[in-house]
Parts: structure tokens; sequence; C-alpha cells
């Protein structure tokens, strides 16, 4: 099924029949709008998940309803994008989510995904979905939470003076220029907590020059900036200097913000791990929807 035309990349969104995956489609729609980008939608199809002899052997009845479900979901999904004047495809995949969507992210403007699918488990706030495709997808991963301020304005992005963050820079950027929108960068800052002093009595706690690391942090913050105000004229800017975790200070933002955008990795990141502790505390608990951005992706 396809529509208006639109060329380039397809914002691609992962589906299934949960909640949080539809909220993910009305994102999507939204976002192509603005980016003239087609949608695709795409649905694994876990036939390999269930018992071989209760469910999913193919030809099998059970078999047969499944894969029929997943057919109505994708094209309900596909008509009402259609419905919005917005391109779109659908694809069935047979294969779990994770694998069948980080194949997709090699062609994709960008993934969409809910923040927690039907295998969810009730008392997390993110499905493990999301986080394995904001650690290794190869284009930027938007999470869709189910809540958000419907009265909100602006994207806020976290930045700390690493390469790391110029991708996440950019992405937010040009988010703000598409959706008219003003961009609040911020940079949080604290002083070193060494573990080895806890507890121990005053005379033994290290003395930091505080006023010393918050000019180190403003310069931080200002060389992040630096050319991409000339780059997005259209852009009003609010540079904030926080001294607070950086999770902290992202996640409070996100209360009034349309989009928070952040790198997969920080300054403090070490090499091995995909994602940040900073990124993996703003999917799981940030009030609107996250956009995980890896450099090169």
């Amino acid at each position: 099924m396809t529509t208006s035309r639109a060329g380039g990349k397809p914002i691609t969104v992962g589906v299934d029949e949960s909640e949080p995956a539809e909220l993910a489609v009305r994102w999507a729609i939204q976002e192509a709008r603005r980016r003239h980008r087609p949608v695709r939608i795409v649905h694994a199809y876990e036939w390999q998940a269930f018992h071989p002899w209760l469910y999913g052997v193919p030809g099998t009845v059970p078999a047969i309803d499944l894969r029929e479900r997943a057919e109505r979901l994708v094209r309900q999904a596909e008509e009402q994008v259609a419905q919005a004047g917005v391109a779109v495809t659908g694809r069935i995949v047979d294969g779990f989510p994770v694998p069948v969507l980080l194949e997709e992210s090699r062609t994709a403007e960008m993934v969409v995904v809910g923040s927690r699918g039907l295998g969810g488990v009730g008392s997390l706030l993110i499905g493990s979905t999301g986080v394995e495709l904001a650690a290794r997808a190869a284009c930027p991963v938007i999470v869709v939470r189910e809540t958000g301020e419907p009265d909100a304005e602006g994207v806020v992005v976290g930045v700390d003076g690493s390469e790391l963050s110029e991708a996440a820079l950019e992405f937010a950027f040009r988010a703000a220029s598409l959706r008219g929108t003003p961009l609040t960068v911020i940079h949080a800052w604290q002083t070193p907590v060494l573990a080895a002093y806890a507890g121990m009595p005053s005379l033994w706690v290290p003395e930091f020059d505080e006023q010393a690391f918050a000019e180190e942090a403003q310069l931080a913050l200002a060389e992040s900036l630096a050319g991409w105000r000339e780059k997005y004229p259209d852009v009003a800017v609010t540079p904030e200097l926080v001294r607070a975790h950086a999770a902290d200070a992202l996640v409070h933002a996100s209360r009034n913000a349309q989009l928070v955008v952040v790198g997969s990795r920080g300054r403090g990141g070490f090499r091995g791990l995909l994602l940040g502790s900073v990124s993996q505390h703003v999917l799981h608990h940030a009030h609107c929807p996250v956009a995980v951005v890896r450099p090169g992706a």
C-alpha cells in the first residue's frame, strides 16, 4: 500500500498488538510529515517462540491463525498511515524483534518502537527491545513512551563536551528546526565523588575547586554549541548549565519536552559498553519520547 509521494530512507516502525506500538505509529506519522519521508511498518513474526507441538509449526492451524493476525496488524497500521496522507509500505518478517529491526535499521532514517511490547514485564518502564536497539542500531532509535504532556514544547538534548555527543546535538537541532520549537541544550556537571572517602572524617575528604569545575563545564557547553547556531539560525537555543547528575537533569527536563535526545555513550562511558548509564536511565524514566543517537548512525 502506498499513498502520497515521499523519497529518501523510510522511518521504520516496529509494531505488535500493544498500545505503546500504536503510539509509535502515531509518532512516526508526524515525523514522516516533517521530514517528507515514507513510513515502513515492520512486524517480526515470532512463530519460533511458541512450543512446536502447540503453536508455530508452519502449515498448522495455530500457525495460520498467528500469520493472519500478523497480516491484519500490519494492514491496519498501513491503513492508519495512508489515511494521514503519508507514503507507507508494510512487511512481515520471520524472526524475533531485535535482530529483525537491527537489520531494518541499516536502510532506515530512524527506527521507532514503543516503550514496551507484548512481551514486556509490567513493572518495567521500557522493554529489552528498545534498549537493545538503542545500543546497536545503525540509525537513530526513538522509543515512544506511554506518557507525555499534551502541551509540551521544545526539544531537549544532553551534551558533555565529547565528540560522541555531537551526533545527538546535530539530531536535536534538526528536530527542533523541523518542529519550529526551541531547543534546550543541557550540560550537567558535578565535582568528583570518590567512593574511597565515603564515611571518612571531613579531614580526609579532598577539597575541590568548585568554581574551576563550573568554568570548565561552561566552556565545554559553549564549545559544543560552536557553529550550530549559525547552521540553524531558526532555532531558539537555551544553553543550561546544571549542577546535577546528567540522567536526573534530563529526566527532569523531559517533563516539558516533546522529545529528549541523548547520545549512546557519554564522556565517562566505558568503551566496551554500547549504551551508557545516562542513556539507559533516560530511556527508563523520561516523560516523553527519547531519541538515542549513536555516532555514525
